[in-house]
């Protein structure tokens, strides 16, 4: 029985049951063995812990170490939190409009055996189209700021490349005098930015195609003819190239909390898995295509990990990029300028950064709290201590100790 507040059924009971399954009909990855290892190892004796002790009772637990792999479910809550935290001090006082680009399904076998150069042609088209919008003169005349969190997953956790951008509404004006404020349809002329995107895409992917910087084999394989190239790249022109934008949002403090869904989210969460039995995952999803009616989908074990290793992105690859005064080389001055144009004459002035830099940050569960309302250091047995770290424990240690505070006390009155 899975203690209160937790998910019943697990990714890793998925993998730790059918990995070989997959293995045997799959043939993984060097990538993919990774995520499948630390899945089944996360929070688990084999990772070792430390041993926890309410300052109150004395009830003793032992907190295993995780993972720490970004693909893992059980591992992106801290996570989030912590990276919450450090975008909200980046927040600008202005509306934040929320834009997702998608690429047609005709890509999706060369994207596959090529994710490094397709995902990052869609991250520098995406970024360049919102940058390029927002300097015409016709819509803003100004430099946006944005940021660009990738996704590869559609709820039936099939292969679905797209990127969600969060774009403020409004710029520094060329001579980095003024700040521009933008009207709630700036970025709403979503025909525009979809021929845009289109552009700029396709013109990259040639150039990387030109440039042999494809891997085309398997079904990709007849892409290596240019002639047939020439005939797909075409066919993508007439293609539907979905760009969705949203008006702003509610008010600034709500943006990052909102793509805080997005940042650290993986294909699918624990929480989504209703059962686990006879071999077969049952899960939650919306049909988007049947008016986002939610539905269960049955899988076998090892379809099911077929569909999430999916998603596995390549070693380093930076999901969460930054772009225009979000970008890091601008945040100190662009950002930071943008700030002071937009704060109120009587606003007190920001700590400056050797303080802010000498302050002590809170510890990540105290962040965790904040973002969530989850005291995972509450001690659950009286409920008004604290849960203190004691000292760590080795993966061999752990199983004994386990058994120890595991075993029942005697009686002795």
């Amino acid at each position: 029985m899975a203690p209160e507040g937790r998910p019943r059924f697990e990714v890793a009971d998925v993998v730790r049951a059918h990995a070989d399954d997959y293995r045997r009909a799959h043939h993984p990855s060097a990538a993919q063995e990774r995520v499948l290892r630390h899945i089944a190892e996360c929070r688990t004796a084999v990772l070792g812990g430390h041993l926890e002790q309410c300052d109150s009772c004395g009830h003793q637990r032992i907190s295993y170490n995780s993972c720490r792999d970004r693909h893992c479910p059980k591992c992106q809550n801290a996570a989030r939190a912590e990276w919450i935290t450090a975008r909200l001090e980046r927040l600008l006082p202005v509306p934040y409009f929320h834009v997702v680009f998608t690429i047609p399904d005709d890509l999706n076998p060369l994207a596959l055996r090529n994710k490094k150069v397709v995902f990052d042609i869609l991250f520098a088209a995406a970024s360049q189209t919102l940058l390029t919008i927002a300097q015409d003169e016709k819509h803003l005349g100004a430099q946006i700021g944005l940021t660009a969190v990738l996704h590869t997953w559609g709820q039936n956790l099939l292969f679905h490349p797209h990127l969600h951008c969060v774009a403020t509404g409004g710029g520094l004006s060329s001579d980095g005098t003024s700040w521009i404020s933008a009207g709630e349809k700036y970025l709403l002329p979503v025909k525009v930015l979809a021929k845009l995107f289109r552009g700029k895409f396709l013109a990259a992917l040639d150039k990387a195609y030109q440039n042999a910087e494809l891997d085309l084999a398997g079904s990709t394989a007849e892409l290596s003819d240019p002639e047939a190239w020439r005939r797909f790249k075409d066919g993508l022109y007439h293609k539907n190239w979905v760009v969705y934008a949203k008006a702003p949002f509610g008010g600034p403090e709500h943006v990052f909390r909102y793509l805080g869904r997005y940042t650290h989210r993986v294909a699918i969460s624990n929480h989504r898995i209703v059962d686990f039995t006879g071999g077969k995952v049952t899960f939650a999803w919306k049909d988007y295509a049947d008016g986002c009616k939610k539905k269960l989908m049955i899988l076998d074990g090892a379809e099911f990990l077929r569909r999430f290793l999916l998603h596995v992105l390549p070693g380093g690859f930076v999901r969460i990029r930054h772009y225009g005064l979000c970008a890091s080389r601008n945040v100190n001055r662009k950002l930071e300028t943008a700030r002071r144009l937009l704060a109120p004459s009587t606003e007190p002035s920001a700590p400056s950064k050797s303080e802010s830099e000498s302050a002590e940050p809170p510890p990540w569960w105290e962040r965790f709290l904040e973002q969530t309302g989850i005291d995972v250091m509450a001690c659950p047995s009286c409920m008004a201590g604290r849960m203190t770290r004691q000292r760590s424990i080795s993966p061999l240690e752990v199983i004994k100790l386990a058994e120890r505070i595991a075993a029942p006390k005697l009686d002795t009155s």
